[in-house]
């Protein structure tokens, strides 16, 4: 107990081992999704599903107890959504079908390289630098926007709001199995979280667990340990010759780079700041938080997975207690764990076919929940000064609705740099911030 206290922490920020062990359990029950999706989605690449399965486990898991030890944050890493469709459905999709052509240890091989890249910029500390060039009324804006990301997704999941062709969103069948199960682990966290017990978001999943069972939702599970170990790998099967011939090497590296730059910056943002980890607008340990990342990347790229990065379903985590990288480590020793526990681990994170969408009705609830406690952060924002607002409301708005931090970010960066400007205040702003602003708008206004 005393070396852990040494090594993490843990009373100094008002936490335990039982608060992060709770913390860490929360945090890998709520991502446990990514562990069955992530391999089916690298199999529609041609990588084998057993290989990518246990690539997502072993990649996950070092990038844990990397953030766990080297920076002492409970932000977990994954392969990032998003990012493994494009690697899927775009870099290494035909061309014919509308993709780059590459194929997937081409696509491994510039995911190698993304991540060898990232780790050379951590050295030189440049995206430390761009986490201190966001203003902090930004940051808070940011942990409310990806709140709201979070809350939206929670609600799609849970079949609580379906697209439409005219409105795009609209109300879902409330009287679906589906939306049934996630109505009922709503009401199990609103009177959990009323009660002000600890771990309501563990035991909303279940509940909502024990509704998808009982409901057919989900299927019981027929065992509970894989008697074989789901075992694969395609250790360094990477093709630089051909990535280098194909003619798309730039435009893939850029893209890699770009989505896992900043994505990752504002996760960690917005989730050190729900944590209250964040100090004077900065974030300690920063470089050794991004060299986690970028170090569990070259790991998946090497195994036979797509970029790694921080998951704002940390966010889980964090509002159960974690406040240190111990829960890190109890995240990462389930992530080993899913392996021969898969029949188990696939029941709490098993997608349900509802209409044309697939949902997880038992996880739902758990992000519903975290996203409205993210919003907190709204308070924080200096709404009374118009060069800040409506830069902060459009990242706020920008991230949920266009699924995407990156963007979010971009018009933040855009709109701070142009207000500052406007009213001969730019020195005030970092100029990393002014550089950044015009490279977003030369982004969308010459190549996307």
């Amino acid at each position: 107990m005393k070396l852990l206290e040494r090594l993490f922490g843990m009373r100094q920020r008002g936490s335990s081992v039982g608060i992060e062990a709770l913390a860490g359990t929360t945090t890998f029950l709520t991502l446990s999704y990514i562990v069955f999706v992530q391999p089916g989605v690298m199999a529609a690449a041609g990588i084998p599903f057993e290989t990518a399965l246990f690539a997502t486990c072993v990649a996950s898991a070092v990038g844990c107890l990397l953030m766990g030890l080297l920076a002492n944050y409970p932000i977990a890493l994954a392969p990032a959504m998003g990012h493994n469709f494009f690697f899927a459905f775009i870099a290494c999709a035909p061309v014919a079908a509308g993709g780059l052509g590459l194929t997937w240890q081409q696509g491994l091989a510039a995911v190698l390289l993304s991540g060898s890249l990232f780790l050379l910029l951590s050295v030189v500390r440049f995206r430390e630098r761009v986490i201190r060039a966001i203003p902090e009324s930004l940051q808070h804006a940011i942990a409310a926007g990806i709140g709201l990301l979070v809350a939206l997704i929670g609600l799609e999941w849970g079949g609580l709001v379906v697209d439409h062709p005219v409105t795009l969103l609209r109300l879902g069948d409330f009287s679906s199995p589906v939306a049934r199960v996630t109505l009922i682990g709503l009401a199990a966290v609103l009177v959990l979280q009323a009660l002000r017990v600890r771990a309501a978001l563990l035991f909303t999943i279940v509940v909502g667990l024990a509704a998808a069972l009982l409901c057919g939702v989900v299927p019981w599970p027929e065992r509970i340990v894989a008697l074989e170990i789901p075992f694969g790998t395609v250790l360094l099967e990477l093709d630089f010759a051909g990535l280098f011939q194909s003619g798309r090497f730039l435009e893939v590296l850029f893209v890699l780079f770009f989505l896992d730059l900043f994505d990752t910056v504002g996760t960690l943002v917005g989730v050190s700041s729900r944590a209250g980890l964040m100090k004077d607008g900065e974030l300690p340990r920063a470089g050794r938080a991004l060299f986690s990342d970028a170090a569990a990347t070259v790991v998946g790229a090497a195994l036979g997975t797509s970029t790694v990065t921080s998951y704002i379903e940390s966010a889980a985590g964090v509002q159960a207690g974690g406040r240190t990288g111990l829960a890190n480590l109890f995240t990462a020793l389930l992530l080993l764990l899913a392996l021969p526990l898969s029949p188990l681990i696939e029941v709490v994170g098993r997608g349900v076919a509802y209409g044309e969408t697939t949902c997880y009705p038992v996880l739902a609830p758990v992000l519903i929940a975290v996203g409205a406690l993210m919003m907190q952060s709204v308070t924080r924002v200096k709404w009374e000064d118009p060069t800040e607002a409506l830069p902060c409301f459009l990242t706020m708005v920008v991230i949920p609705v266009s699924f995407s931090i990156t963007d979010g970010l971009a018009l933040g960066f855009i709109g701070f740099s142009l207000a500052f400007l406007a009213t001969r205040r730019g020195f005030k702003a970092h100029l990393v911030l002014h550089l950044l602003a015009l490279a977003f708008l030369l982004r969308y206004l010459l190549l996307f």
